[in-house]
């Protein structure tokens, strides 16, 4: 009995295409499958090692150790909730500063450049991302903090209706008054790690503009777009898993940033939301300005406070990974 519906013969099925996989291919894909596991690895036993040797501060802190301001650690008086705050204050400040400088200069790069001076740039950039941090804090401790002052005082003048570029102790209406209230802030902080990290922010977010499909570039102009039309429809759209990488990249840096913040802040041990105020710290920063003098049980809390910024750095590592592969970048662009 025959059916109603044909049933295709077996020959004429779509295959699916494969391809015969060498020896070679098979090394190759063993030695990335062996480069991501060792990176793993890697992360795991850094995550491991201070979980181990901050074990000790943590058993005798407690849930104490996230909400205590003060670091005592030698009368177990110790916690991370003011340095904490001020490591998310710095690198908040930092990428207000850098993501809209790198955006404007990769895109300068990439698009509007001529292409004589295009590898000049490129290479200034990346030379940029190559300076020691060191000389980053120098020059913002002897040259950028006295200059900045002036705007610190102008925002703290006429915006201190927002909470956190309110000034305690300063008088704007004396002219003879002292500036110290606004040296060693959260915001001369924030600027000098911007200028840090927009290099590597910029360097990312142009390679990924650099790859826009010409195809789609010429669409634009072909519908009677112009350049900036161009950009903005078809650049931006196709390069934003760039530009949330670059930023996320530049963040992760801001948030270890060591010496730079180091040299420029004057540390306090209180919860200090007035980013334009003299006063500020971070959690690399303190492991930098203790760590030679602790003891052991300092040590312990010291790894602690450690431990917790490499939890916070995953955590954005991981957070920006999720946003690009929700992300549409790469895919498809608006028309």
């Amino acid at each position: 009995m025959v059916s109603g519906r044909s049933r295709p013969d077996a020959g004429d099925a779509p295959r699916r295409p494969s391809a015969a996989i060498g020896v070679g291919d098979r090394l190759f894909r063993g030695q990335l499958t062996l480069a991501g596991v060792a990176v793993l690895a890697v992360m795991a036993a850094v995550g491991l090692f201070l979980l181990l040797r901050a074990g000790q501060a943590l058993r005798v802190q407690g849930w104490a150790f996230v909400t205590t301001e003060q670091w005592q650690p030698d009368v177990h008086n110790f916690g991370i909730a003011a340095v904490l705050t001020g490591t998310v204050l710095i690198a908040g400040v930092a990428v207000a500063f850098s993501l809209p400088l790198a955006v404007g200069t990769a895109l300068f790069i990439s698009e509007i450049a001529p292409r004589r001076l295009r590898r000049t740039l490129i290479a200034l950039v990346d030379l940029m991302a190559a300076v020691p941090s060191v000389v980053y804090g120098l020059w913002g401790l002897f040259l950028l903090q006295g200059r900045m002052i002036g705007l610190s005082r102008w925002l703290s003048t006429w915006l201190s209706w927002v909470p956190f570029l309110r000034v305690d102790g300063a008088e704007p209406g004396q002219p003879l008054a002292s500036d110290s209230v606004y040296t060693a802030s959260t915001f001369i902080a924030g600027v000098v790690v911007a200028l840090m990290v927009a290099p590597i922010q910029c360097s990312v977010m142009r390679e990924v503009f650099s790859q826009t499909p010409a195809g789609e570039r010429e669409g634009a102009y072909a519908l009677g777009s112009t350049r900036w039309g161009m950009i903005r429809s078809v650049v931006l759209p196709y390069g934003l898993g760039g530009i949330i990488g670059g930023t996320m990249l530049g963040l992760g840096r801001a948030l270890g940033e060591t010496i730079a913040v180091y040299l420029i802040i004057s540390p306090v041990f209180q919860i200090q939301p007035h980013i334009l105020q003299t006063g500020a710290n971070s959690v690399s920063s303190l492991i930098a300005l203790h760590y030679g003098d602790a003891s052991d049980f300092g040590m312990s809390a010291l790894m602690a406070a450690g431990l917790a910024l490499f939890l916070l750095t995953l955590v954005v590592n991981f957070s920006a990974s999720w946003i690009v592969s929700r992300s549409r970048s790469g895919a498809e662009s608006e028309g």
